[in-house]
């Protein structure tokens, strides 16, 4: 019988698949660093901006309320909160971002977010926010691993998903107007889910981004940077809905 591929074709074949997947592996192990040295850069920060009392007093000032003393954001305060939202938009928009540049603004956002997270601090007890951690971290990497290893197409979710992350988003904001505990209970619940399905969404995601960019040294780094902050703020948001549930409130 007549072999329908010459051998050293398929010798040849074999050896750029385990090159390729090779290089799918430190791929993925660069955005996965990356990610997890944003998180512990923010959680860095978050934890100076509530301990350091030059910094707190720079980003948060006393209002009083009818519910009595509660903590405002200063100019600087809000500036800070505002900013990483920008950050992002300048990363997703601006292609020809040189990766140097992409990285730096990604440690910057990092920073500045762990600034914004500081607040935590002041109405969830340290215990609960360290268990719920933990918690996400293991639930982050369970679904990561999912989305890495399935060879089930994520890609229908895509657009629920995302569609989804838009209802939270404008939930949320009504609900500042609203204060209602039942809707906030029904945002932290749906937010759980969808963060849950973006993060083996968004690491399935990064295995096709590779492919697409394979050999182009520039666009791997860059699309690592993009990939990193992807999964950073699907660890982040997981973590701000399951604390809504998980978190004990100070007396």
């Amino acid at each position: 019988m007549v072999d329908p591929i010459p051998t050293r074709t398929r010798v040849a074949t074999g050896a750029r698949a385990i090159v390729r997947d090779e290089g799918l592996r430190a791929y993925m192990l660069r955005v996965y660093n990356l990610m997890a040295s944003g998180v512990l850069l923010t959680g860095i920060f978050a934890i100076l901006g509530y301990r350091v009392d030059a910094i707190r007093a720079l980003l948060y000032h006393e209002v009083v309320t009818p519910y009595g003393v509660s903590l405002g954001l200063t100019a600087l305060g809000w500036i800070v909160t505002l900013a990483p939202l920008g950050i992002v938009f300048a990363l997703s928009f601006g292609r020809r971002i040189q990766p140097q540049t992409a990285g730096i603004l990604f440690w910057v956002f990092a920073a500045l977010m762990g600034l914004s997270l500081s607040s935590i601090f002041f109405v969830f007890t340290g215990v609960s926010i360290a268990r719920t951690f933990f918690v996400t971290a293991a639930a982050f990497g369970a679904l990561s691993l999912y989305g890495y290893t399935t060879k089930r197409d994520l890609s229908g979710f895509g657009t629920f998903l995302f569609m989804g992350l838009i209802g939270i988003v404008l939930a949320a904001v009504v609900n500042m107007f609203l204060r209602s505990t039942m809707m906030d209970f029904v945002i932290s619940a749906v937010g759980v889910l969808v963060f849950a399905g973006l993060t083996a969404y968004d690491t399935q995601r990064l295995k096709d981004i590779y492919y697409e960019v394979a050999g182009d040294v520039t666009a791997i780094k860059r699309s690592a940077i993009m990939g990193a902050l992807a999964l950073y703020l699907d660890f982040i948001n997981l973590f701000l809905m399951l604390l809504r549930f998980m978190g004990q409130t100070r007396d």
